[in-house]
């Protein structure tokens, strides 16, 4: 079953049929099976207990494509995308005791860009895309 995400927003939601922990593993799993790195996983929730801080579970999954990012910083001018790499796929879970999946659409933020950069964030969008959706329609 593939679940539709509405994909005209600057940040797109969709809810994920497993909890967080599960979710991030499968997201990982996909992405490394679509040719993407994983450089890091943030757990923010533990990183704000350490401060006092409770707060539902929430984790933040970086992903890279060579593919797309090398283009991105290869030319000076292309560069300063620097500032919204790796990718970011946010895994957090909700009042409702729901895990959601949240990531930017960064083809809508791409405009103005150089057409190197524009043409390598929308194919990293829509991989991302593609990754998300792999995750949340298995059964």
């Amino acid at each position: 079953m593939i679940h539709a995400m509405n994909t005209n927003h600057l940040i797109v939601e969709q809810v994920s049929p497993f909890n967080v922990a599960i979710t991030v593993e499968k997201l990982i799993e996909v992405a490394t099976i679509k040719g993407w790195q994983n450089p890091a996983v943030h757990n923010l929730q533990q990183s704000l207990a350490k401060s006092g801080k409770e707060v539902r579970p929430v984790q933040v999954v970086e992903i890279c494509k060579p593919a797309y990012s090398g283009v991105m910083l290869e030319k000076n001018d292309e560069r300063i995308v620097s500032v919204l790499m790796p990718c970011r796929i946010s895994v957090y879970e909700k009042d409702d005791d729901k895990t959601y999946i949240a990531l930017l659409n960064m083809t809508a933020i791409s405009a103005g860009l150089p057409q190197t950069v524009v043409t390598a964030i929308s194919g990293a969008t829509d991989e991302s895309f593609e990754i998300v959706r792999a995750v949340v329609s298995q059964p």
